[in-house]
């Protein structure tokens, strides 16, 4: 009913405006009558059209703060969040309006290629997770997957590990070899260094071969974690580290031509440990950080 009733509002709106543009040339009450508006209504709205106008401008001016804050990667949905947050009353509705009007857009995802290979014999762990991306607490659960990442004539490949509890990208690793220990070995060292993962956790990949083969499952043996793996062929069964895959790319690594192995690795530095850790909120986990949603959950465990 809301949806419906703003769509209604917007088109009397348009409605008003047309007449306006048009009132030199044709008599008001005819075009109302048309049109069907009623003419003190559209009287109503001319004399509060500065008032708006000057509404919309400050509005404006919010949501550009708020996007570009965002580095020019928040849509509606987060913008709307972000700006009710700081006490200013809008719509989802209202603030994609104003971003169409002023050109606002935020950057799309991109659609995501698969680097692991799941072509091998190795032994496959069972889909535990069965698409349930969700843990109680930190170092229960954590996803992981590699993509490839191009600097220049050749690629480098980036391994991420996350939390499922707070979405929290716990370890991450850059490599210019897919072999384990420089991938997903690496990565799964760093994030131990972070956050200790707790006896039991599940951790959670596609079929790859980096994850199958027997020195990666010779490390998760030694801190008694369960493995579990995506059906075969279904990327949904992964999805959260493929969604942040997209999400990497489209706001960080497509914006920039990476010339090296040092500058990508800075670049990545930053976009993960200083802006989607601690400060980009995520719809996933009720539209805050991971950081906060990290010290959310663990004040709540030391308070129990």
């Amino acid at each position: 009913m809301k949806k419906s009733s703003e769509h209604l509002l917007q088109n009397r709106r348009e409605i008003f405006q047309f007449i306006k543009k048009y009132a030199y040339r044709f008599p008001v009450e005819k075009m109302c009558k048309v049109l069907k508006v009623s003419r003190s209504g559209y009287y109503k709205w001319l004399k509060k059209e500065p008032e708006s106008m000057e509404k919309h401008k400050v509005l404006d001016n919010q949501i550009r703060e708020e996007f570009e804050k965002s580095r020019q990667t928040y849509g509606s949905p987060r913008l709307t969040k972000k700006l009710n947050e700081n006490g200013i009353v809008c719509s989802k509705a209202t603030v994609g309006r104003r971003m169409k009007e002023q050109g606002i857009v935020a950057r799309k995802k991109a659609k995501f290629k698969n680097t692991t290979d799941s072509k091998h014999d190795l032994p496959v762990a069972p889909n535990l997770l069965n698409r349930e991306f969700k843990a109680e607490q930190p170092g229960q659960a954590w996803v992981s997957d590699i993509t490839y990442i191009r600097i220049l004539n050749y690629f480098i490949y980036l391994t991420v590990i996350i939390d499922l509890a707070d979405r929290m990208v716990v370890g991450w690793s850059l490599s210019r070899s897919l072999d384990a220990n420089s991938t997903v070995i690496q990565a799964f060292k760093n994030a131990c260094r972070a956050r200790m993962p707790q006896i039991g956790l599940i951790f959670h990949s596609d079929r790859g071969v980096q994850y199958a083969c027997k020195e990666f499952i010779k490390v998760l043996e030694k801190y008694k974690v369960i493995q579990s793996m995506s059906r075969k062929g279904d990327c949904w069964d992964n999805a959260v580290a493929e969604s942040f895959f997209k999400t990497l790319k489209v706001e960080c690594v497509y914006r920039r031509k990476l010339k090296s192995d040092q500058m990508a690795y800075s670049i990545l530095f930053d976009y993960i440990n200083g802006w989607y850790n601690t400060v980009r909120i995520h719809s996933a986990i009720g539209y805050i950080s991971p950081l906060a949603a990290f010290r959310k959950l663990t004040k709540f465990n030391r308070a129990a």
